[in-house]
Formats: structure tokens, C-alpha cells, sequence
């Protein structure tokens, strides 16, 4: 609005533009003031649910145990005699059969178990992680759940407790502070179909995973790029290492998630919600590595901090 305008709304609306049906804009301070605010509230909240993830009764830090299966028999149990010793539940389990290439279940008389929920009276077969339906056996009334994992061509037994040691006495997360500069849009940038890219694990398998493109970003004048995996649904997966990893953030590196790209191929990296794989706060778990092509020669002083509860 001109000032000869702005001057004549004044004079006809009695000195008030919002009477005209016209409200003054805002002081530009007062909008930044709020924009910013708005900003915190959405990073705090997103940092209240990684908090919740992480110390749901089956959340990471409630694992207790990883074991891979060897024989072709284990006896399960907390006892000291026990071919596979839990750390909590039962003294004795019940008997794990490798037949075939499946995994069977037979559960000890009187043991208190659960499959998927239901009572567990006699043997069954367990089901992986890579199947439609995973089998998992609970014990402890609930507080305790086992499953089958398979990486690399191997099964092993992955089991949880809501009274873990690491998930009762969570230190808690440390962040940077939030910072609305490294809320960075990118530019996604497509791969051929069906390209996948080798992702190591912390176990040292290494799995090839559905690479769809890659996102790059400019930081400080300089342009960087992380490839980007395939979460299913069009939305990416980043993991990453830069040069803060083992000086404030995790040593093996940070993960990212990013929406899907738009039509443009403009998609948002924030990374003050950068966090920390499993392997941050549990020995037992199969974290995915930073590839070499996710090796940043920046400091990203955004996101989540090592963790300090963890002595491995």
C-alpha cells in the first residue's frame, strides 16, 4: 500500500485500518518472534516422542539379550545351566530345535508363556523378522518378549524386559540446541530404478538396500550429498557420519528421516532430529553403518549428542 493510500484509509476509517476490514501487518520482530517459538514447540515435542520410543516397555532400551543360534538344540532359561541364558525370565524356557531351516519351540512344563499373545501349551514353529508375521514369545507376564531375528543368512534370538537395567535407569538424551538453519531444504536427486547401495552393519554383514536417489544440501557455501534409502512408502532413510562423530555425537555415525520429495524434488532435511542408532544404547542390537558415500566433511552441531548412560 502506498503512503498517499495508506494516509486516505486512515482519514475515511476513522484512524484505523483493521475498521476497513484491512488489519495492519504484524511488526516484522513480533513474526519472527513467533515463527521461532512455533519451531521450538514442534523440535520439543518431536524430542518428547524419541524420548517415549526409546522407553516403551519393548523399546530399545529394553534389550537384554542377543543370541545367536548355533546347534541344532538349545535349552532356554535364566539358569546357569542353560545352552542359551537369558538374563531374565524363567529358569527354564523351553527347547529350541533347528530342523530343515526353520526354528521350532517347544515350551518347558509349566513355564507361563505366550505366543503372539495367546497361551503357549506345546511346540510350535517361530517365524522371523523377515516374514509377515513375526513370532513373538512372551514371558514374565508380558514384561519380557523374545523374537527371531535373521541377518546375513543367520537367526538369533532377540529378547527384551521392561525391567532392563538400560531402560530403568535411562540417562536421558542430550541435544544441541535447536537451530532453524540446519532445518535445510534439499534437492532430491533421482537413481535408476532398482539401484541399491551396500549398507555394512555394526555385526559385519552387509546388505544391499533399495537406494531410490540421493539428496543434496548446501551448508556454508558448499553444496553436500547423502544417499538416501527406501523407507516403502516414498519417504527416505538417511544415515550419515560427520566430523562431530565421536567429538559430542556417536561414534558409528547418526540417522535422519526426510519426507517424501515433492514434485519438484525439493525435500526437507532437519537436522536437529538427527539421533542415534540402537547401538547408542544398547550392546545388543544390529545397527546399520554410515556407506562411504555418507561421509560428511562437516560438522553437523545439530540433532542428538552421544549418549552418556551406556558402558559397553
Amino acid at each position: 500500500m502506498t503512503m498517499r493510500k495508506t494516509m486516505l484509509w486512515l482519514l475515511l476509517c476513522g484512524g484505523a485500518l483493521a475498521a476497513c476490514g484491512e488489519s495492519p501487518r504484524p511488526p516484522a520482530a513480533a513474526s519472527a518472534k513467533d515463527a521461532n517459538a512455533g519451531f521450538r514447540a514442534e523440535e520439543n515435542a518431536w524430542r518428547q516422542q524419541r524420548r517415549e520410543n526409546l522407553l516403551r516397555p519393548d523399546g530399545w532400551t529394553s534389550l537384554i539379550g542377543l543370541h545367536w543360534i548355533q546347534l541344532k538344540a538349545h535349552f532356554l532359561g535364566s539358569s546357569p545351566g542353560s545352552g542359551i541364558r537369558l538374563a531374565k525370565g524363567p529358569e527354564k524356557m523351553g527347547l529350541l530345535q533347528q530342523q530343515d531351516g526353520k526354528l521350532f519351540f517347544t515350551p518347558e512344563r509349566g513355564a507361563e508363556l505366550t505366543l503372539d499373545d495367546q497361551p503357549l501349551k506345546g511346540r510350535v514353529q517361530l517365524f522371523d523378522d523377515k516374514s509377515e508375521s513375526p513370532s513373538v514369545i512372551g514371558f514374565d507376564q508380558g514384561k519380557g518378549k523374545l523374537t527371531v531375528i535373521e541377518r546375513g543368512g543367520r537367526h538369533a534370538l532377540r529378547v527384551k524386559h521392561a525391567d532392563a537395567d538400560t531402560r530403568t535407569g535411562f540417562a536421558g538424551l542430550d541435544y544441541w540446541p535447536a537451530d532453524p538453519s540446519w532445518k535445510i531444504e534439499g534437492r532430491f536427486v533421482a537413481n535408476a530404478p532398482g539401484k541399491t547401495l551396500p549398507i555394512p552393519d555394526i555385526i559385519g554383514d552387509t546388505n544391499d538396500i533399495p537406494n531410490p536417489g540421493a539428496v543434496e544440501f548446501q551448508r556454508g557455501g558448499k553444496t553436500y550429498r547423502i544417499e538416501a534409502l527406501d523407507e516403502g512408502d516414498g519417504s527416505l532413510f538417511l544415515i550419515f557420519a560427520d566430523r562431530t562423530n565421536g567429538h559430542g555425537s556417536y561414534g558409528a555415525g547418526r540417522f535422519l528421516d526426510a519426507g517424501k520429495p515433492d514434485a519438484a524434488g525439493k525435500v526437507v532435511l532437519d537436522f536437529n532430529r538427527a539421533y542415534n542408532p540402537p547401538c547408542a544404547f544398547t550392546p545388543f542390537a544390529t545397527c546399520p553403518l554410515p556407506p562411504p558415500e555418507n561421509r560428511l566433511d562437516l560438522a553437523v552441531l545439530a540433532g542428538e549428542k552421544q549418549y552418556g548412560g551406556l558402558k559397553h
